[in-house]
């Protein structure tokens, strides 16, 4: 079937390109999936008609470039390297190398060859998947290693092993690992409604959606009655919270041009800016220029937490937020790692004293060490007072707010002007995937999402978010997160009945931040077994050991001076038996540690060096 080059539709239009194409039965308008159909069977048909024909695992030989998916992600060559069984490297890079007799790649288009080594990527990926869980979760290798082999699987960290505990886990799904698949072979560029009617309006479709099921106010909304904002999806949350940084600035000088604010300060003049004892001219920076908005633009303080991902100073920096201009509100254990309302109040107070100009605050639902939740409503209230731009960064927690016993530690968001959040950490779509709403848009009948963000390119992100919604539902997505958070209350209850073991911060979600407790004074000695720095080496061992073995992969964080150790449970593929698993690793090493910590001390004990 030929279809026109250029879209007939029309702006308003469902994008029923897309669902036609996905064989999916459209409604209009399409209501929040609850325990959606399974879309998987028309994407595999979509993606490769003949996929269904294919007997699984056949051989697919004679075409160029086969022999490279095994040799290079794996190390071990294919017998299909060559017609005489040479497996060498040289034969793989003269392989890889072939020259085109038309002066293109070969088979760069061709369905035929597409659907052979389409097949066998697919089993590729259904066997990887299979057996991650025997790999060593932690890569192994050295910095330099891929100059010295061909080997690329050896070198990566499985994220998507159930073993996964570090950072925070970017998930997948068979729904969305086949969007990808197809988002690919699409190829569209949306930087415009008319550059992809389908990949703009579905992208306003699936982000009300979740504005639904988030139980975010209407003026997030793109479509409802007095929606005065909506949502687009960036990569991830560091482009959408510069993103908001950049429209709080426009919207602070504009603001401050309405009322005569923005003065020529002539050449060389002395901006104040701000320092931890105060301000004064002799703290102030000189600048060559005297454009009035660029001298206003170092009078804006931008406000975060000491817990607040480091994204948010980079977004400074890039905008052009002098560092003296940065407000680092500390934090403490007894308000659970939280930004306090005393504590924002007066650093604002403070510079306004000076003369500079309160512009953004970032809270955080779900900080990145210990998911700790700055509370919305009072901080917002304050915020808002001050004519500040509230962002809310909750890329990992947002989601699981589409939980109902969850969706309190959203409570003020109707005073915020922006929310991100990742998709691709807890809502089963592949990285990347940033959902960000906000309610100061300027909506035209057609949107331009080039116009949200930084890039102008933009890839048709949306329709794998939708294939995940329609795939699994809301109720299903619910059960895959209370599942994960089941399983970390296990864990910290283990945790607290383990007296070798402390807690470190509260749990809301799904990561549990502990560590081994520092040893008495009595056992200090040079094993790091607690002493002067409070338990710090004996904990970066007991971490090491830990994934070293292959078995489980954690990381660290600092919180109020100590090192902890987090447990994040969120990988697709966990469940009990892995936890379990883990618990006893940190178990067994612990004591491995503690046994060797011991008889350090006893070697070093003065009757041991009296009796030497």
């Amino acid at each position: 079937m030929t279809r026109p080059a250029t879209a007939a539709a029309q702006p308003g239009d469902l994008p029923l390109g897309v669902l036609d194409l996905l064989k999916v039965k459209a409604a209009a308008p399409s209501p929040v999936p609850r325990n959606g159909p399974t879309a998987q069977k028309g994407v595999a048909e979509a993606f490769c008609p003949a996929a269904p024909q294919m007997a699984a695992g056949a051989p697919v030989a004679g075409l160029p470039g086969l022999a490279v998916l095994d040799a290079a992600l794996t190390g071990v060559p294919s017998s299909a390297a060559g017609a005489g069984g040479d497996t060498t490297a040289a034969t793989v890079a003269a392989e890889t190398a072939a020259p085109a007799s038309d002066g293109m790649a070969v088979g760069a288009l061709d369905a035929a060859e597409f659907r052979a080594q389409g097949h066998r990527m697919v089993e590729f990926i259904a066997q990887y998947l299979e057996t991650v869980e025997s790999m060593p979760v932690r890569s192994t290798v050295q910095p330099g290693y891929l100059h010295i082999s061909s080997a690329i699987l050896p070198g990566l960290t499985h994220w998507q092993s159930p073993s996964f505990f570090a950072f925070f886990s970017s998930t997948t799904s068979n729904a969305a690992i086949l969007a990808d698949a197809l988002i690919s072979a699409l190829n569209v560029v949306g930087f415009s409604w008319i550059a992809a009617p389908a990949a703009t309006e579905l992208e306003t479709l699936v982000l009300d959606w979740l504005a639904d099921l988030l139980g975010l106010p209407d003026g997030f909304h793109s479509t409802k009655s007095g929606g005065v904002g909506g949502g687009v999806i960036h990569g991830t949350a560091s482009e959408a919270g510069l993103v908001a940084l950049l429209a709080a600035r426009r919207r602070a000088l504009d603001r401050l041009a309405a009322q005569g604010g923005l003065v020529d300060a002539g050449p060389g003049a002395c901006v104040l800016g701000a320092t931890e004892g105060g301000s004064s001219a002799s703290n102030g920076i000189k600048f060559p220029w005297h454009n009035p908005e660029d001298v206003a633009r170092q009078r804006l303080v931008a406000y975060f937490s000491d817990q607040t991902h480091a994204c948010v100073e980079k977004a400074c920096r890039v905008a052009g937020i002098p560092e003296c201009n940065m407000r680092v509100l500390p934090t403490t254990a007894a308000s659970a790692h939280a930004i306090t309302p005393e504590v924002l109040l007066s650093a604002i107070q403070r510079d306004e004293a000076a003369g500079l100009i309160p512009f953004f605050l970032t809270l955080t639902v779900g900080t990145t060490s210990s998911t700790a939740i700055d509370p919305i409503a009072p901080l917002a209230a304050i915020a808002k007072a001050h004519g500040m731009w509230v962002h809310v960064d909750a890329a990992y927690a947002g989601m699981a707010c589409m939980c109902p016993e969850m969706r309190h530690h959203l409570e003020g968001v109707h005073l915020v002007d922006s929310l991100a959040s990742n998709a691709h950490k807890w809502l089963l779509t592949s990285f990347d995937c940033t959902c960000l709403w906000t309610q100061a848009s300027e909506l035209q009948q057609v949107v331009d999402y080039k116009d949200w963000e930084i890039p102008i390119g933009r890839r048709f992100r949306s329709l794998k978010l939708w294939m995940v919604l329609r795939s699994y539902g809301a109720e299903g997505i619910r059960a895959y997160i209370r599942r994960h958070v089941a399983l970390a209350q296990w864990f910290e209850e283990a945790v607290r009945q383990d007296g070798k073991f402390e807690l470190m911060a509260p749990r809301p979600f799904a990561l549990v931040c502990f560590r081994l407790k520092p040893l008495s004074a009595g056992a200090r000695g040079g094993m790091g077994g607690g002493g002067e720095d409070g338990g710090r080496e004996l904990n970066a061992a007991l971490l090491e050991a830990i994934n070293s073995s292959g078995k489980a992969y954690l990381t660290h964080t600092v919180l109020s001076g100590h090192y902890v150790l987090r447990m994040a449970i969120g990988a697709v593929k966990t469940e009990m038996r892995h936890v379990q698993a883990a618990w006893e690793l940190i178990q067994m090493e612990a004591s491995k540690l503690l046994q060797e910590v011991e008889s350090y001390s006893a070697r070093r004990s003065p009757l041991a060096l009296e009796g030497a």
